[in-house]
């Protein structure tokens, strides 16, 4: 293995640097059986595998037997799939000491500035199948339906049983009866084996996954997925990973403290946490606060305030050149509903619509001019086929849903408000030039994830399965900074 490589500061580290000797309690053989492989070959292995864009323990055995640098790092053992899989699916907290040392050699090289830690995350798809979520009240009707359809199916079966008819019918039919019993009785299994649903940080109930219970259902850019949070926490002086960590959950402002926290044996007392929209609320800067943590947390409005984006409404998508251009009749000067007309009820705090329909609350508590109240909206699927659309909205033709608010009076100005201070340090000059150096810092770092490394989804199951593949991952990147920065060349 040539110095400067990849490989070459990847051999030495688990050779000299790294203590690995914890993995023994797992990787002990001596009474029964064949000698154990040595954890530092099969850590060797995996990384030098992910660092190639291969997952497949398939893939990094037949890769042990055929190619040469594989070789090298394994000795020449070629460890069996299944090996490699084991260990894979049982690193579990062992991988996050591993991450430890691999951080303090990276801080001796002098890699770690400690001027800004960009937090940012990515939301990927797991070894779960997301037509298996929903919460018990779904699983529950799921299984009566299969059992009913089992059970009329078996009458049919039986009612035709004296029938001169081909056996081949009965035997599909009967064939069905049993997987559709099967299916359901998958489904009381797994009620019986999880008596709870899943709840949120703030209580609100979560969907369940059967396949993986601890994963949970995302919206990103590119649909719908069924999977984890992989967040990560980047130092700015040469993008090193500070911390790393997977959640199944598609909430980013829930995961900010957590890696706040984390990254405190590595702060300074003037570093700075910056992170985008997602994990911006009330309660995460109040906590910031408390904590003596200096942070710029952007909110949704940061670049609608900044004169240099000003122009950036050019650059929405255009509407069907083949659209209707002319003006359609204006309804600005038409009377429209009032807060008034909507059912607003202070104590459960909800909001019905003149048509019947229950709005969603938008925040625990929204600021406007100074007046605190609760703010509700519809959604698409209720607005835009009602019948009453002309009568909510002044302009129909280009607003899709109705917003509504109930005011409960001014800001007690004894209350401290964290999001107007937040915006206050984010629109200075310095605020800006801090935050605009977040994008060179973390960006980088998920596009050689995604990118260079393939890393386009988790293949394990269970949250602390996949915490350590993302840890993993985020390992290969911190030796890759170190193989470039020269180390054990």
């Amino acid at each position: 293995m040539l110095p400067g490589t990849f490989e070459h500061a990847l051999n030495h580290l688990l050779d000299h640097a790294v203590d690995l000797s914890h993995f023994d309690a797992r990787f002990r053989n001596d009474e029964t059986g064949a000698p154990a492989y040595p954890p530092a070959l099969l850590l060797k292995v995996v990384l030098f595998a992910y660092s190639r864009g291969i997952v497949s323990s398939r893939q990094i055995a037949r890769a042990c037997q055929e190619q040469i640098t594989f070789i090298a790092l394994c000795g020449d053992q070629a460890p069996h799939f299944t090996t490699i899989a084991k260990f894979v699916s049982t690193l579990g907290d062992d991988i996050a000491r591993v991450f430890a040392a691999v951080l303090a050699v990276c801080d001796a090289q002098g890699l770690i500035g400690r001027e800004m830690f960009a937090i940012d995350g990515v939301k990927l798809p797991s070894n779960a199948s997301k037509h298996r979520s929903g919460t018990r009240a779904d699983f529950e009707r799921q299984a009566v339906k299969l059992e009913a359809a089992a059970a009329t199916m078996l009458q049919r079966h039986r009612a035709t049983d004296d029938a001169p008819l081909e056996p081949d019918p009965n035997t599909k039919a009967a064939k069905r009866v049993a997987r559709l019993g099967r299916d359901a009785a998958q489904i009381r299994d797994w009620l019986t084996r999880h008596p709870d649903d899943r709840r949120g940080a703030k209580g609100s109930l979560r969907k369940s996954n059967r396949t993986d219970h601890e994963s949970a259902k995302m919206a990103t850019s590119k649909g719908v997925i069924q999977g984890y949070t992989g967040v990560a926490a980047v130092d700015a002086a040469h993008q090193i990973i500070i911390n790393a960590q997977a959640h199944g959950t598609g909430s980013e402002h829930e995961l900010l403290l957590p890696v706040v926290t984390a990254t405190q044996p590595w702060r300074a007392a003037t570093t700075v946490i910056t992170a985008d929209a997602g994990y911006h609320s009330e309660a995460n800067l109040r906590e910031l606060a408390s904590l003596h943590v200096h942070a710029l947390i952007a909110d949704r409005d940061m670049r609608r305030r900044d004169e240099r984006f000003a122009t950036q409404e050019r650059y929405t998508a255009l509407p069907d050149p083949l659209h209707d251009k002319s003006r359609g009749v204006s309804h600005a000067s038409s009377p429209v509903f009032t807060p008034s007309d909507f059912t607003y009820d202070a104590t459960a705090r909800t909001c019905v619509c003149p048509a019947g329909k229950s709005l969603y609350r938008k925040g625990a508590r929204n600021i406007t001019n100074g007046f605190v109240g609760e703010h509700f909206r519809g959604t698409k699927r209720d607005c835009v086929p009602c019948a009453l659309r002309s009568q909510c909205l002044r302009t129909p033709a280009t607003t899709a849903v109705r917003n509504v608010a109930f005011f409960s009076g001014r800001v007690d100005v004894a209350t401290r408000n964290y999001t107007a201070e937040m915006k206050a340090r984010l629109d200075t000059p310095a605020g800006r030039q801090q935050y605009g150096a977040r994008f060179a810092a973390v960006e980088p770092v998920f596009g050689n994830l995604r990118a260079n490394k393939h890393l386009d989804r988790f293949t394990l199951r269970g949250r602390t399965n996949v915490d350590a593949q993302w840890k993993l991952y985020c390992l290969v990147h911190n030796i890759e900074k170190l193989a470039n920065a020269g180390y054990a060349a």
